[in-house]
């Protein structure tokens, strides 16, 4: 299946290390964070595990839901959990989905045959509160995600969508944002009262909270 950005998420039924969910109702109204590992007891996926792990503050003030996934069973989920726990010290308050049959991961487009023909790539789905799909990365299993861009990015969507406002390159909050050409300068002025600077007509900067 072939999945774009805007796309309704599509829905799924798991079991998983904390249960069985359905994925709608499990995100309800927040945020999440779906990604796909290759397989459990592997060394890049413990410490990527540990990693969203390490900050779950900061997914929940952003109510964000990490959710993951591996082609494995819940059964060797849980026996993973411990290593990733004792090597990361930390402790994993996320549920981990099984998926021995492929079905989600063929869902989501996560098997890459030149990769492998049974374990998913390392995938990432951010999925808003309608449920839409507002980003998608692929990662080779050779190379673990950058979490400081996977935090920036989802900073960005929510304040592109709270102040109708897009971000430059290699922003990061507190930086300079760029008001989108479809807004005009009577409307901008109305809309930015801190002011904006006009570079171009079409390059205008300001700065928001």
């Amino acid at each position: 299946m072939t999945l774009h950005i805007a796309d309704t998420a599509p829905d799924f039924t798991a079991d998983t290390t904390m249960g069985r969910i359905s994925l709608h109702d499990w995100a309800g109204d927040s945020w999440v964070f779906f990604f796909s590992h290759p397989a459990d007891f592997t060394p890049v996926c413990t410490t990527e595990m540990g990693m969203t792990a390490k900050l779950s503050a900061e997914f929940a003030k952003r109510n964000v839901k990490p959710l993951g996934l591996s082609t494995d069973t819940v059964e060797e989920h849980l026996a993973w959990v411990g290593d990733v726990e004792e090597t990361q010290s930390t402790t994993l308050d996320f549920p981990i989905v099984a998926d021995p049959d492929l079905e989600i991961a063929a869902l989501y487009d996560m098997i890459h045959p030149g990769q492998s023909e049974t374990a998913a790539v390392r995938s990432v789905f951010i999925i808003d509160p309608d449920k839409k799909i507002r980003l998608m990365m692929t990662y080779p299993m050779s190379v673990g995600r950058n979490f400081d861009e996977i935090i920036r990015v989802i900073d960005s969507l929510q304040l592109t969508d709270r102040a109708r406002v897009v971000t430059p390159a290699n922003w990061i909050p507190g930086g300079d944002v760029i008001i989108p050409p479809s807004i005009d300068d009577a409307a901008a002025t109305a809309m930015f009262p801190q002011g904006f600077t006009t570079l171009k007509p079409y390059l205008r900067l300001t700065k928001v909270d």
